[in-house]
Order: structure tokens, then sequence, then C-alpha cells
């Protein structure tokens, strides 16, 4: 695919993730898709579950795509997600609260769908903003 439409294919993706479209969202990722955190790999059916507990504890999230660059089969992108702390996140009470973070990522597209993401987030930060204390 060329660069025009890998970045399509995303701007594609975070519509279908915000007008909560999930199951066209999965479906633009490839079977063997992998995400790859700092000393994790994350395979779909675990992105899934994740999301799941995110969605679920943040039912408004928005997600915006603040910067993209795409070359050969790469996409890069900064994005927001935004969102109102009012459901249960794990063992985490609701608080209520409005909250963004930053994430950044690097995804591989193959065959007009996602199969690798690499990524970095700052979710300690949100935590704190909820008043969650860091474990010692």
């Amino acid at each position: 695919m060329s660069t025009k439409k890998n970045r399509a294919l995303l701007y594609r993706i975070f519509d279908l993730l915000n007008s909560k479209q999930l199951d066209a969202y999965y479906g633009l990722f490839d079977t063997a898709y992998v995400a790859h955190a700092p000393n994790l790999d994350i395979s779909l059916e675990i992105t899934k579950q994740i999301d799941a507990g995110l969605f679920s504890a943040f039912p408004d999230y928005h997600f915006t795509i603040d910067d993209i660059v795409a070359e050969d089969d790469k996409v890069a992108f900064r994005s927001t997600f935004s969102g109102t702390h009012s459901g249960a996140w794990g063992d985490i009470s609701p608080t209520g609260k409005k909250r963004n973070f930053t994430m950044f990522y690097i995804s591989r597209i193959s065959k007009g769908k996602v199969i690798e993401d690499w990524f970095l987030t700052d979710l300690a930060q949100l935590m704190q903003e909820l008043g969650i204390k860091p474990l010692q």
C-alpha cells in the first residue's frame, strides 16, 4: 500500500474507534497482530481485553491524532486519549475526573491491515492524576 493509503487506514481506525464501531475497528487488525510495549508483547486478543477495561472505565473516550507521518509500510503518530473516569478500571473505583494522556505509536501495515504496533504511553501519569498512588 502507498503511504497515503496507510495514513488513511489509521484515520479510518480512529474514526471507527471514536464512533464505537469496535467490530469494524478490530477488523482492520491482522489476526497475527502484536503490540510491542516496553518489555511486553501483546496479542490482538489481549489487546481487546485491555481495551474493554479502558473503554468501560472511560465510556466517553475519544482519540485524536495530533501528528502523523508515514513511510514505506509504517505510520508513526502521536495521539491523545481523553475521557471521564466514570466506570471501574480493574480495582480502581470511578473518580469522575476527566483526563487526557498522550500515546506514541508506530504501526506496521501489511495487506491493508495493522499487523504490528510499537507504543509508549504514560499510564503512570494518568493514574497519578486520578489520585492513584504508584506501587512502591
